[in-house]
């Protein structure tokens, strides 16, 4: 190939690459910066960190963990309340709730978390912004690179939308929440 062809085919594919990233419905910068200041609300509010609220872990699956601990409440992130619910990600596989509560630093694999944003961020989704916390708090890659918040895996066959596309009407296995 000839060096002007070899530069147009190289210009065409970072232009893709930067067009395709750009496309990407999550892990931005902005998507791990909003990340972040759901995790600080988090952790005022004793849902996560040192300190946190404890509850009673129940049968989990995967992708979440063999025991969880599901909070439901309300935050207010950049001036927008939204309902939050965060979940406890406890194993390995064969963990008991007794196990899990006894010592939630060894078995505490990750938080998973949705938090409505305002009307119109994903209305196809609900409203719903997606993010998976490594136990320290920062936001969990996926293998390939990018950061598993936002609209996490959105058009994709496997991931946290397909997944809750099959939990109710909101996308809530456990769609009794916002009732109480």
């Amino acid at each position: 190939m000839n060096t002007k062809l070899t530069s147009l085919v190289v210009a065409l594919a970072l232009a893709a690459g930067a067009a395709q990233a750009q496309d990407m419905p999550f892990g931005s910068d902005a998507d791990v910066e909003y990340a972040k200041r759901i995790w600080e609300v988090m952790a005022a509010n004793r849902l996560s960190g040192p300190g946190m609220i404890r509850a009673t872990p129940y049968e989990g699956t995967d992708p979440h963990g063999m025991m969880l601990e599901t909070f439901y409440t309300t935050a207010t992130i950049d001036g927008h309340e939204g309902d939050l619910i965060v979940k406890r990600n406890f194993g390995p596989e064969g963990v008991t709730a007794d196990e899990a509560l006894a010592d939630p630093d060894k078995h505490l694999g990750a938080y998973t978390v949705m938090f409505r944003r305002e009307a119109g961020y994903d209305a196809d989704n609900k409203d719903w912004f997606w993010v998976k916390y490594l136990p320290d708090g920062s936001v969990d890659k996926m293998p390939d690179g990018p950061a598993m918040a936002g609209r996490v895996a959105k058009g994709m066959d496997d991931g946290c939308i397909a997944c809750h596309q099959g939990g109710g009407e909101d996308l809530v296995f456990t769609s009794e929440h916002l009732k109480y």
